[in-house]
């Protein structure tokens, strides 16, 4: 119980008699531990809020048998950065859908009992047979770079603000003995001048030259916590939405890329010539 007066009482004596240079410090320090705090409370909302929303977004695409349902319900996962991967890559996708279609007819009916349950890709299989409307390789480069600025965007976007954190790491106690060694040349400087070294004339100086450190390690430690914890946190999302990625261009794909042969697209094109129509098939 005696501690928290004793050290109010210390830091209280040693801030009245700090120097200008110790109070200046002392208020960098408070201003950086001002900025810090703000992230790190900002920041944990922010993780938690991604955290949760990412895992029903998992759950949800999961359940899903075409890469576009989940755009196509209107569905939102806010806060969700593997989410806002997918809109951006949806969209993409219908856009090449609707402007840049290839119209792929005269397909044979999927047979279901030749897909195997539980491989990879049951779903698209199935529904990569029943789409007439694909996009050529070129349109599903598009996507893929899209997927891949998503990606890089919400990774920023998580990382946004940790450079305060790590300054508050790595400057805090640096700025602290900064002042600390600047109160306590001017303490000696003060002794010199007087021609006086009795303890009774170095403790004030020096007490109030050692508070600087003090707040420096007071705005160090918390934040040095706080960014190991979020750092393996953000580590942990940004391989599970690059992990996502992957899969989401694979799947976009196997559904809705027509990754036909030259021979086969000459062959179904003169095969709907021989059957009369207009236009043959590409």
């Amino acid at each position: 119980m005696l501690i928290q007066p004793l050290f109010a009482n210390a830091a209280v004596y040693a801030i009245k008699n700090a120097t200008t240079e110790g109070k200046i410090t002392v208020v960098v320090l408070l201003l950086l531990s001002l900025f810090s705090w703000t992230i790190i409370l900002s920041k944990f909302r922010q993780l938690l809020i991604a955290r949760k929303a990412a895992k029903r977004f998992y759950d949800a695409y999961a359940a899903t048998r075409d890469p576009l349902d989940i755009q196509r319900r209107k569905e939102e996962f806010e806060g969700a950065p593997a989410y806002q991967l997918y809109i951006r890559g949806a969209d993409e996708l219908v856009y090449h859908l609707k402007n840049n279609p290839v119209v792929v007819s005269g397909r044979p009916k999927p047979v279901v009992a030749h897909v195997p349950t539980g491989v990879e890709n049951e779903h698209t299989d199935i529904l990569a047979k029943n789409n007439v409307t694909k996009i050529s390789p070129n349109s599903f480069d598009a996507v893929r770079v899209t997927l891949e600025e998503a990606a890089g965007a919400e990774a920023m976007g998580l990382e946004k603000g940790m450079i305060v954190l790590s300054t508050a790491v790595a400057g805090g106690p640096f700025i602290g003995l900064l002042g600390t060694v600047w109160g306590v040349m001017s303490t000696f400087a003060s002794i010199a001048e007087n021609n006086s070294a009795s303890l009774t004339t170095m403790a004030p100086g020096v007490a109030a030259a050692l508070v600087a450190t003090v707040t420096g390690l007071l705005v160090a430690i918390p934040a040095m916590f706080a960014y190991n914890f979020m750092v393996t946190t953000i580590r942990s999302i940004t391989q599970e939405l690059d992990g996502f990625a992957t899969r989401y261009a694979n799947q976009i794909e196997h559904a809705y890329v027509d990754n036909r042969d030259i021979e086969d697209k000459i062959a179904w094109a003169l095969t709907r010539v021989e059957m009369g129509e207009n236009t043959p098939a590409i």
